[in-house]
């Protein structure tokens, strides 16, 4: 890569990456906690490492044998190091007990290469490389649960968010990109690192151009893709407003899911967040859409949201209630399930309704999948086992159904060809009615 004395005005458009970020990270530094800092322990010879990487591992003391990992991705002019003290990924490891590691770049400029035809290809060289090689290092000696791999980034980083589940599909369960553009946008051939018409939001595709550029990144991979969740600020002049909606484009067809929102809320007063192939917090496809706000995420709690997304703020298993769950009376609930499916695989979303006069408290949703299919992941509920006879359980948010109330919960499967649905469901033992 060239350095950026080589491309007359490259440093200003890179220092741009971090204007209205600076004032952001230094109250973030200035609040916090000061015990991080002896915590963060640098690595060295991880592994592959093309582009000279540096890697950074906070570990909690509330880490379990065999943590979830998170990938966390600085900005340009960013740092490992400054991404830990500036962002509350680290605090919110203390709370849920995951594994933090933190990638620094180091050629000029410190942004990461999301544009080169290496980067661009699984296993084709650059910062994706170096990254995965400090991802298989904290399998490897912190024992992180490799079905618990996750990436959140932002500007920079957010677009190499987008170009990790590209190029690793397989190892990446979900992503969250603040203030990025799509998997290949930023592509170059000339050496340079930065894409003009991409950052000023000009490049614009169908969702089947977008998702075959994803899928190109791995040729005939055929498995699950992870979710991906994206956030932007209307007012961003520097990867600005349209990448937003040409990441939704993106990731809606990689994961074959309708464009159209299948829920639209408005977590606060200038948020609007709409989810697609699913209602839950860990539908396929989450996008936050934050009005009036520049180049200047993620701001305070929102790091929340994509601990939420990503399912680490509760335990991956449900223990059993201390009484028994209420049992509802045959005939006494209603399933409704749909599905949505493309070459492999397909999305499923269940709506559970208590049609019943008393209260569940605690439930089990049984039912059994067609020949061919097994789920690779979930939202909203844990499941198992994976194929056959299957039993959805309730989590610890949505264990109560008063008379009358419903709960949204799904999963993403692979199918052999069958792509049809239960023939019956039952919930606690008892028969359901299916619409």
């Amino acid at each position: 890569m060239p350095r950026t004395r080589r491309r007359p005005g490259l440093r200003t458009l890179l220092t741009a990456l971090l204007a209205g970020v600076t004032p952001l990270l230094a109250a973030l530094l200035l609040a916090a906690p000061s015990a991080h800092a002896a915590s963060l322990t640098e690595v060295t010879g991880f592994g592959a490492n093309p582009s000279n990487l540096r890697m950074y591992v906070y570990r909690p003391d509330s880490a379990p044998a065999r943590p979830a990992v998170l990938v966390a991705v600085h900005y340009c002019t960013g740092s490992g190091p400054a991404f830990y003290s500036g962002t509350e990924f680290a605090s919110l490891a203390d709370r849920y007990g995951f594994l933090v590691v933190y990638p620094s770049a180091t050629r000029s400029g410190g942004c990461f290469d999301v544009s080169s035809p290496q980067a661009l290809k699984r296993g084709g060289g650059s910062d994706p490389v170096g990254i995965m090689s400090m991802v298989t290092y904290a399998q490897q000696h912190y024992g992180a649960d490799p079905a618990r791999v996750f990436v959140a980034g932002a500007s920079s980083g957010a677009m190499m968010t987008n170009v990790l589940l590209g190029d690793y599909p397989d190892v990446f369960k979900a992503g969250a990109a603040f203030m990025g553009v799509p998997f290949g946008c930023f592509a170059t051939t000339d050496g340079s690192e930065w894409n003009s018409a991409c950052a000023n939001g000009t490049v614009i595709r169908t969702p089947q151009q977008w998702g075959d550029l994803a899928r190109g990144a791995y040729p005939g991979y055929t498995g699950p893709r992870p979710r991906m969740q994206v956030w932007h600020g209307t007012e961003d002049t520097t990867l600005r407003y349209p990448n937003f909606g040409e990441e939704i484009k993106q990731w809606t067809d990689v994961l074959g899911v309708s464009q159209t929102p299948a829920f639209t809320d408005h977590p606060q007063s200038t948020w609007t967040r709409t989810r697609y192939g699913g209602t839950g917090t860990q539908a396929p496809v989450e996008a936050i859409s934050i009005q009036g706000t520049g180049h200047t995420l993620p701001t305070s709690g929102m790091a929340a949201r994509a601990i939420s997304f990503f399912g680490l703020d509760s335990s991956t298993t449900t223990p059993p209630p201390t009484d028994p769950p209420t049992t509802p009376p045959a005939g006494a609930c209603r399933v409704a399930y749909t599905t949505s499916a493309w070459n492999t695989g397909l999305t499923a979303n269940i709506t559970v309704t208590n049609t019943g006069t008393a209260p569940i408290d605690g439930w089990a949703l049984a039912f059994t999948l067609p020949a061919g299919q097994t789920i690779t992941s979930g939202w909203n509920a844990t499941y198992s086992p994976a194929s056959g006879a299957v039993t959805a359980r309730n989590v610890s948010y949505n264990s109560a159904l008063a008379p009358g109330a419903s709960t949204t919960l799904g999963f993403q499967a692979n199918h052999t060809g069958n792509t049809g649905s239960p023939a019956s469901f039952t919930l606690n033992g008892a028969a359901c009615q299916v619409s």
